[in-house]
């Protein structure tokens, strides 16, 4: 043999990846230099070269100590790593090569994995290092080993004392045997099994926390059970983490869902108990809550709080300070309320003393604390960019034992100043919703004309989604008008287009004209200032909103009506029976290019029409179809007056959203209360016509208003047979004032004239403006009528 020096390869038996492995042998060649010529894959991994940086290089570069002169059976080399690894060397020639002499070295590695004693020390070190609890138990499950984690867990006694007793008996009480339960699933089904216990740990005693168990089998080296081990681990902070995130979650989908303070404060509360604390108060400054804007700067003592909302864990608790009443904060002594409030910073009492003295200032609040075991509490104001809106209190009793700490505090800051943004955006909306509920309620009518022609009960409901509305218009010769409609539109932007439509229909009430043409005008104007309102890029669009206009002549008991986009009245005879009303639908003002339709109907003294918007009839069950039944069902029952129509009705129907509702019963003038001539169109009559209403002025007891209205008449009746054509009829009318209507079957419209001095005429309509209350004309289907209204006093009959 050579005596060049041969490094001998060995393996650690880790193989490539450093696991542990059994011994192994790797071949390597070397040449008669000491050079190595071959590198098999055995020795790459066991050593860690790869063949390119091995072949070539000296053997004895290999070793990991100085070579002796005699060639060793075992030596030392070192891995690529660095680590000195022990192995045997077997030497052999080989004769593949003739002409060269080579050997081949078999390494076999001599040092065992694990070393003798690594069992024993790694469990030693995990039993007395490991921060998990550990408990390690034979087939009998009786103690063989615990950690110190575990001794301090509950009241596990020391390692000397546990040793041979079974859990439950180290452990007892109920979480003893669960542990013990969960073990003998393990063993008995071979897999791991978990469970969670709660329960305070002596480092903590006043709070309870949560543990993760999970029991597992354990085997020998030939797959034997030999045991089971219990592993817990305290989970109360992550799951405190997940909870809290779990409550702002939450907080964000459910806080200030309804626009509404008080169900604001109310979710609030039912979030927080019981999951923060076992009971929640919130106390929202009294001026808040009737509207007035919070206060900017901060605020101590003597502040009026109302209570918005309280929520307890005791179902037979009783509220210190019930929903509604008025509390005062104390003001002689320092209370964690009266600070809070001061710099607007949250409070922190962890250990609430009975006795305190601030508690002396509020006995109600103090004697409920001590009947309920309140020991730790939380006082947090609600408050927005500086404004005070109010205090929110949370309280935690025997309930849950341990005290507040200051992760508590940053989670209730979180909730109460989400709240804050939530309640300030809701007083916001409050603020605006009643000024367009008032403004609204300004608008519609509230003293009712009194009206010989009908009898009217009226019902109206405001909101803020649409803007309905009503009116009631006197016209000529006894007549009324009554509207109602419903603009579109929300807020502010409903009140102002129900004002609009309200002021453009009066106007053109008093155009006396038929009500589809009436109908067909609105629409006009609401096409037009719709255009006019996108070319100004305004928010209010009139365009979809409804209206039904309806006129009732007592003299003729005619009813004539259209409507855009509204209900059809309900009509109800005197015996109850239900007439039909309807009219062709013709879409809301706006909208649509069809032609608007009036219908005629003679009615009957003490017929009943209901008037309605849509807000009423969708208020049962959702079903429109339903609310138009129901409203002639209620109509038919017996009452004595429309008002009590009127209540049944709202009674009925409870409106969900905005809703008017105008209940009529038509009256009829008597006979004797309208007197009429047809006159031939010949200048003579006039005196004829004269000498005709003194008389039935005298029948009246109407000769104090003999000469004004003779004078009229005159007038009248000479303008229309000298401007008109056909026949001339005369009309005078006894209500509540005397009206005097001249028809003729022209169509001219006649105008006020302002004669000159010297003028022989243009002074008719002129005179009889001046003498008359008021004046005007309308249309019918064969001619026009121009009619005069005078009042009637004490002195009428002189």
């Amino acid at each position: 043999m050579s005596t060049s020096p041969v490094a001998p390869v060995v393996g650690d038996g880790r193989g490539r990846g450093g696991a542990p492995s059994a011994a192994r042998t790797a071949m390597v060649t070397v040449d008669s230099r000491g050079v190595v010529v071959a590198w098999s894959r055995e020795a790459e991994n066991l050593l860690g070269y790869p063949r390119s940086e091995v072949l070539g290089r000296p053997a004895v570069s290999l070793l990991a100590g100085p070579f002796e002169a005699d060639l060793p059976t075992s030596v030392h080399v070192r891995h690529r790593d660095g680590h000195r690894v022990a192995c045997q060397l077997q030497l052999r020639p080989d004769r593949t090569s003739a002409d060269h002499l080579r050997w081949s070295v078999a390494l076999t590695t001599t040092e065992a994995w694990p070393p003798d004693g690594f069992d024993s020390t790694i469990v030693e070190s995990l039993l007395r290092h490991s921060p998990v609890a550990l408990v390690v138990c034979g087939p009998d499950l009786r103690l063989l080993r615990i950690n110190h984690a575990a001794e301090a867990l509950h009241t596990i006694p020391q390692q000397k004392a546990a040793a041979g007793r079974r859990l439950s008996e180290a452990w007892p009480g109920l979480l003893g045997e669960r542990a013990e339960e969960a073990l003998e699933r393990a063993l008995a089904s071979g897999a791991p099994a978990a469970m969670e216990m709660r329960f305070p740990p002596p480092r903590d005693p006043r709070r309870e926390h949560i543990f993760q168990a999970s029991a597992f089998p354990l085997h020998d080296g030939q797959g034997r059970p030999v045991g089971a081990a219990l592993a817990v681990v305290d989970v109360t902070d992550r799951r405190q983490a997940q909870e809290c995130l779990s409550l702002l979650a939450e907080a964000g989908t459910r806080l200030g869902t309804s626009l509404d303070v008080l169900s604001t404060a109310r979710e609030l509360t039912e979030m927080a108990v019981p999951r923060l604390a076992d009971s929640v108060c919130v106390d929202a400054v009294d001026a808040v809550l009737r509207g007035e804007e919070p206060a900017l700067e901060t605020v101590g003592s003597g502040l009026m709080l109302r209570r918005a909302a309280s929520r307890s864990t005791r179902t037979m608790s009783s509220t210190a300070y019930p929903v509604g009443e008025l509390t005062t904060v104390p003001a002689t002594v320092p209370t964690p309320h009266n600070q809070c409030l001061a710099d607007l910073r949250p409070r922190l009492i962890s250990s609430l003393d009975p006795g305190a003295e601030w508690l002396a200032q509020d006995p109600v609040r103090s004697r409920r604390i001590i009947d309920e075991g309140i020991h730790s509490l939380m006082v947090v104001p609600l408050c927005v960019r500086g404004a005070v809106l109010g205090i929110v209190s949370f309280y935690r009793s025997a309930l849950q034992p341990g005290p507040y700490r200051q992760e508590d505090l940053s989670l209730a800051t979180e909730l109460v100043d989400r709240t804050a943004v939530c309640l300030h955006h809701a007083l916001r909306y409050t603020h605006e919703r009643n000024a367009t509920l008032v403004l609204q309620r300004s608008l519609c009518t509230h003293d009712v004309p009194t009206q010989s022609a009908v009898e009217i009960a009226y019902g109206y409901t405001p909101s803020d989604t649409t803007g309905a509305w009503f009116d009631v218009v006197p016209l000529s010769g006894a007549r009324v008008a009554l509207v109602i409609g419903e603009a579109q539109g929300h807020g502010l932007q409903a009140a102002a287009g129900m004002a609009q439509l309200r002021a453009a229909l009066s106007a053109l009430a008093d155009l006396d004209l038929p009500p589809d043409e009436i109908l067909a005008r609105m629409n006009d104007l609401v096409v037009r200032r719709d255009l006019e309102s996108q070319v100004a890029e305004e928010g209010c669009v009139l365009a979809g909103s409804s209206c039904l206009y309806l006129v009732y002549d007592p003299v003729l008991r005619q009813c004539t009506f259209a409507r855009a986009g509204s209900p059809a009245p309900v009509v109800v005879l005197p015996d109850g029976a239900v007439q039909a009303s309807d009219c062709p639908a013709r879409p809301a003002l706006g909208v649509g290019e069809e032609p608007f339709r009036k219908v005629d109907l003679e009615l009957p003294e003490g017929a009943l029409l209901a008037l309605s918007t849509d807000g009423l009839l969708r208020a049962k069950d959702g079903d429109p179809r339903s609310g138009p039944a129901e409203l002639a069902r209620v109509l038919t029952r017996p009452g004595r007056s429309v008002a009590q129509g009127c209540r049944r009705i709202t009674q009925a129907l409870p409106p969900e959203e905005a809703a008017a509702l105008l209940v009529i019963r038509t009256r009829a003038l008597a006979p004797y209360q309208v007197a009429t001539w047809d006159l031939p169109t010949d200048p003579a009559v006039v005196g004829t016509a004269r000498a005709l209403a003194e008389q039935q002025l005298a029948l009246w007891d109407l000769t104090g208003t003999a000469f004004t209205t003779v004078l009229v008449i005159s007038e009248l009746i000479t303008n229309a047979i000298r401007h008109a054509r056909g026949p001339v009829r005369l009309r005078l009318i006894r209500d509540r004032t005397l009206t005097c209507e001249v028809s003729d079957g022209s169509s001219s419209a006649p105008h006020l004239r302002h004669a000159r001095t010297v003028d022989e005429g243009g002074r008719g309509l002129f005179i009889v403006a001046q003498l008359t209350q008021r004046w005007g004309v309308r249309y019918g289907n064969d001619g026009k009528t121009i009619w005069a209204e005078q009042a009637l006093t004490a002195d009428s009959g002189d």
